[in-house]
């Protein structure tokens, strides 16, 4: 090999990179549609304005200018006619940086010669991987690209982050990472992740949405500009991330069996009472709460949200704070 030659792992660090700009720029061009969005609702309230003006009345048009002023069909769905570009370019850059990122995950792994998740750094690798993969997956059953901002925002600095503070030299797996169960339990939880990442995404919204249907009934005092018109109502918001919530929440309930099972083959104990595992607990504890209290309606909304948002913080906190400030058995971070 010429010694000039870039190594596979070299490889997979700068397509990573590139995968972050990438990211990047997907971020600002959804960031932007979400401007274009904030225009049209406030082009809706001036031409609904105009209408209610001009009519001599009746019913049909009072229908008319109550559809408009909503600014969204009946699911909250923006009219067929508006054509939001800067939400396809921003899918079309996430779709390319994903791939980039895809080939990045695989050649650190072929670099290893093993499943490219045993440390912080390619937790996070595959983790994001995963986020992207199903955010993208989820816009073939339906439109989700509002949220396009939040998740390649996510990814990005997550991602970005990881590179920047967890990267590390490929190093021999320690003896109780030898395990079948390296390969099945991580994924699944890297996969959970993916789906509470995109609940606690929806929640936010549902947060910022609600707020903005309470000042609509406040005398008018709504802001003019809001892209938050052009999307679904708060309910439809916490209906799709308690959908996400459960799935995730499914995924992660096998996690805490898998890692059970692995401590029992690594240790021979299913519980130890180790940092990890409390977390671990502690958040399948969250989210079944979480999902408790949406179930019961005096739970539902804002509350319920709040619920979601703390629970993906508590799966941000075990990963990053646990791994790098606790001492445990699954200290396997691969930082110094």
């Amino acid at each position: 090999m010429h010694p000039d030659a870039l190594t596979i792992d070299e490889i997979s660090l700068l397509l990573i990179w590139t995968a972050i700009a990438v990211y990047a720029l997907s971020f600002m061009a959804y960031a932007f549609d979400l401007a274009r969005r904030s225009q049209q609702s406030l082009e809706r309230q001036d031409a609904a304005r105009q209408l209610v003006g001009s009519a001599v009345g009746g019913s049909s048009s009072r229908t008319a200018s109550g559809a408009t002023l909503n600014g969204s069909s009946a699911d909250g769905a923006a009219p067929a006619e508006r054509r939001f570009v800067m939400g396809r370019i921003g899918t079309s850059l996430a779709v390319i940086a994903f791939l980039l990122h895809l080939g990045g995950t695989v050649l650190r792994g072929i670099a290893a010669g093993r499943v490219p998740w045993s440390n912080m750094y390619e937790f996070a690798m595959t983790g994001t991987l995963l986020i992207t993969a199903v955010y993208l997956g989820v816009l073939f059953w339906r439109d989700l690209r509002f949220l396009g901002t939040f998740m390649t925002g996510l990814v990005t600095v997550l991602l970005g982050a990881a590179t920047l503070s967890f990267y590390v030299q490929i190093v021999p797996l320690m003896d109780p990472l030898k395990s079948v169960w390296l390969v099945i339990h991580v994924f699944v939880a890297s996969l959970a992740t993916a789906f509470l990442a995109l609940a606690f995404a929806l929640s936010v919204l549902q947060l910022m949405q609600a707020r903005r249907e309470r000042l609509a009934l406040a005398a008018d005092a709504e802001p003019k500009r809001s892209f938050l018109r052009t999307l679904p109502s708060a309910e439809a918001l916490e209906g799709l991330a308690y959908r996400f919530a459960i799935i995730g929440f499914i995924f992660w309930t096998f996690t805490l069996i898998a890692g059970a099972i692995w401590a029992q083959d690594a240790w021979g104990r299913y519980w130890g009472f180790d940092t990890k595992e409390v977390w671990t607990f502690i958040i399948w504890v969250l989210y079944a709460g979480y999902i408790h209290a949406r179930a019961t309606r005096g739970w539902r909304g804002t509350r319920s949200a709040w619920l979601s948002i703390v629970g993906f913080t508590a799966v941000i906190f075990n990963f990053t704070i646990v791994n790098m400030f606790f001492e445990g058995l699954h200290a396997y971070s691969g930082l110094n």
